[in-house]
Formats: C-alpha cells, sequence, structure tokens
C-alpha cells in the first residue's frame, strides 16, 4: 500500500482502497460506515494474513515439533512482540492475549483483585466507564469485600480530577480502573495525571484503552501505566483477540485466571505449577488464527503511521462538530477539549433507534443505545443516543452525508 505518512495528508483513497467492504453498496447507496467504535472494519492485510495462515500452515502453537506447528508458533509469537512495540512495552512477556477488552479487565478483577487486593481497599472508576470496566468490579466487590468508588465527569464530559483525588486521599485505594478514552463522548482523559496521582496515594492503575489506542499512540511506559488493555476488533483486526499488559512483577505476583493445559508447568495427582508469565495466562488452546490477524493490523496502522492517523481524526471530528451542532434540534453531547473520533448526539422528538433506523435506509450505518455505558447515560440525562464514530477510512463527504441526511429525518419527525 503507497500512503503517505506526513500528518496532515493521508492518501484516503489508497487507504479506502485497502478495505473491500467499503465498496459495495447498501440499500443502493454507496455504504457510508460510521459506526467504527462498535467494531472497525479490516483490511486487506488482516484479511489475506489469516487466509494465508489457515491455507498454507495452521497448527496449534507451542507443543508441536513439526514444520507446521512451529511457522504458526512463530506467526503466533511475532504477534506477541508487535503488541509489545506498539504499546512501548518493556518485555514480550507482559503482553498476555485474551479473546477482548472484557476478558482482560476480568483478569485483573479476578486475578489482581481476589489475589492481591484485601477485603476493605477500594477500586475507584469513573461515570464514563463502559460496562466492561465496571461489572467486574461489582462482581468483585460482592464477592470479594471490596468498597468500589466512582469519581464523577464534569457538564463538558470531562473526568473530575479534583473528585477522582479526593477518592484516594484516605490511602484505601488499591486499584484506579479508568478509560484512556470515552465510547460515549470521545472524551480523553488525562492519563499520565491520573497515573502520577494515583501512585502518590498508592494505588495502581489500569487504562482500558479499547477506544484510545485506535486514534493515537499509546506508550505504557510513558503514561506510568501498571494495567493497560485493549480489543484486537476496534484495531481492524479480527473479534476474538485481545491484549492485557501488566507489569511483569504485578503478573508474577497474580495467581492464574483459568486452569487448563499450557498454563502449567508441571501437573500431579497432587498439585499444580504454573508456567511463567505470559503463559501462565493463556489456558487452552489460543485465538491462533485471530491473534495473527492482529499482528496483520498492527503492521497496517503502522505503516500509516499514529501522526497521520490522529491529524485526520480530529479534523474529521472537527468537521462533525460544526456540521452536527449547526442542525437546529441536534444536540451533541460532551464538550471535552482532548476528545477523538467519537459524536453522540440526539434529535428533538426522535428516539435514537428511531434515528438510526431512518439513516440506514439512506445507506449511513450509525450506532444508537445506552452503548453499554447506562450509568453515563443516566449522568447525561438521556436514556440513549445516537453515535456516528470514525476510523482511518472516513471521510469528510461521508460526515456530510450524515449532516444531509439528519436534516430528512429531521423533517420526518417535525
Amino acid at each position: 500500500m503507497n500512503v503517505t505518512t506526513r500528518p496532515a495528508l493521508l492518501d484516503i483513497e489508497a487507504i479506502r482502497a485497502e478495505f473491500p467492504i467499503l465498496q459495495q453498496q447498501v440499500r443502493g447507496r454507496t455504504l457510508v460506515f460510521l459506526d467504527s467504535a462498535a467494531s472497525a472494519q479490516k483490511p486487506r492485510a488482516v484479511i489475506g494474513a489469516m487466509v494465508q495462515a489457515m491455507e498454507t500452515q495452521y497448527a496449534n502453537v507451542h507443543r508441536g515439533l513439526h514444520w507446521m506447528s512451529e511457522r504458526t508458533t512463530e506467526a503466533y509469537e511475532g504477534t506477541r512482540d508487535a503488541v509489545a512495540r506498539l504499546l512501548n512495552a518493556p518485555d514480550r512477556h507482559e503482553i498476555v492475549f485474551t479473546r477482548n477488552s472484557t476478558e482482560a479487565i476480568n483478569l485483573v478483577a479476578h486475578s489482581y483483585g481476589r489475589g492481591v487486593l484485601r477485603p476493605g481497599q477500594a477500586v475507584v472508576i469513573s461515570e464514563m466507564e463502559h460496562h466492561s470496566n465496571l461489572v467486574p468490579w461489582q462482581m468483585l466487590r460482592d464477592a470479594h469485600g471490596i468498597e468500589l468508588r466512582v469519581a464523577p465527569v464534569t457538564d463538558a464530559g470531562e473526568l473530575d480530577m479534583a473528585a477522582l483525588e479526593a477518592l484516594l486521599a484516605d490511602g484505601k485505594v488499591g486499584l484506579v480502573a479508568i478509560t484512556h478514552m470515552s465510547n460515549v463522548l470521545g472524551s480523553y482523559t488525562p492519563a499520565e495525571r491520573i497515573a502520577a496521582l494515583a501512585h502518590a496515594h498508592g494505588a495502581r492503575v489500569l487504562f482500558d484503552g479499547s477506544q484510545a489506542i485506535v486514534h493515537r499512540r499509546v506508550d505504557v511506559q510513558a503514561l506510568d501505566a501498571d494495567f493497560y488493555a485493549f480489543t484486537g476488533h476496534k484495531l481492524y483486526g479480527p473479534t476474538g483477540i485481545g491484549v492485557l499488559w501488566a507489569r511483569r512483577e504485578l503478573l508474577e505476583a497474580m495467581p492464574p485466571f483459568m486452569g487448563g493445559g499450557d498454563m502449567i508447568s508441571s501437573v500431579t495427582w497432587e498439585r499444580s505449577t504454573w508456567a511463567e508469565v505470559p503463559h501462565k495466562f493463556e489456558a487452552g488452546t489460543p485465538a491462533i488464527i485471530e491473534a495473527i490477524g492482529l499482528g496483520a493490523a498492527i503492521g497496517f496502522v503502522e505503516s500509516v503511521g499514529y501522526e497521520a492517523i490522529a491529524a485526520h481524526e480530529a479534523a474529521l471530528t472537527e468537521h462533525a462538530l460544526a456540521r452536527l451542532s449547526a442542525i437546529a434540534g441536534v444536540h451533541v453531547l460532551g464538550r471535552a477539549q482532548d476528545r477523538g473520533g467519537v459524536v453522540s448526539f440526539t434529535l428533538d422528538r426522535a428516539h435514537a433507534h428511531d434515528v438510526a433506523t431512518l439513516l440506514d435506509r439512506q445507506g449511513i450505518a450509525v450506532r444508537a443505545g445506552h452503548h453499554c455505558a447506562e450509568p453515563l447515560m443516566r449522568r447525561l440525562g438521556v436514556d440513549s443516543t445516537a453515535r456516528a464514530s470514525f476510523g482511518i477510512y472516513t471521510t469528510q463527504a461521508e460526515i456530510d452525508a450524515l449532516a444531509e441526511s439528519l436534516l430528512r429525518v429531521r423533517e420526518f419527525f417535525a
């Protein structure tokens, strides 16, 4: 693929040509896909890598001594190296493969939460969390006696840092688990400040990077994070593969999440001992083909460059906010200064599901509902929103199409 890496100038047509699904029509119209925050489309590099692995070298990994298993193991473990490079992780053994961000966060809640945190300690989350970074901590609270504290967001949709500091003041917080970018508001949280504040009060910090890693470069060492989770399917890779990065000393201290094959060192009738990290946390046959696909997705993103991606999506977001805010009756949620390519909105006299349905009839795909963030919806005083979210392949013309279609939707409900 011949794309430029100059920050303000992507060869958008060359990029779009790498995504075969974008070439089709929906309901007789050219597809306008504005639902990448839910799951992004896949480039040919990802599709081809997965097909090639299945057609030419597929075997189970780690345990085989034959050529096919060795080649597949090399490709699978090569993705671990790619993830470590992507995150600037100091040690490839700190990369744990999971099914998705949800499983990664559950791993931390189950293993670190039950194995390291003590009853009476607290976990702090925020009002803008996805359910995947809320429900596991509720379960830990109910089963293990952990207190759950919630940091509020401001009316602008930004994390209230003063309130967060107050929640940490008594020294009882063992972990702060915060989104790096809201899937509803698009707000980035000040990750470096959060980590510094947490550490100053003796707490570890986990960032849910499911959205952020799609739009900007993530350096876990610069963030001074302790845990970082993301999922492959939002980063132009396949479903069924996610990542937990954690400091090695934390992984060493944590008990296994699941038991089975490949996570053991030895097994007798009396007891089992565990494999070294990260394999201690990767029980059973892994998502081999999906991991290979994630490696290809990372290569694709790196070939374009995060500076170019961030500049492109910042321009898209600015354009979308201007176009949608100019439509009478459309209300955009959140006014964060630092935000990514997610714009949630409501339309007067129309339910979000109806808005999405009518947009779909015009070939435009957006999300509608509570976006797995019901407490945030209540905080914002709505029960649902429509959400347009952007990817590397999104164009300003598609945002214009959304705005023009919303004018027609508004007239329908008028």
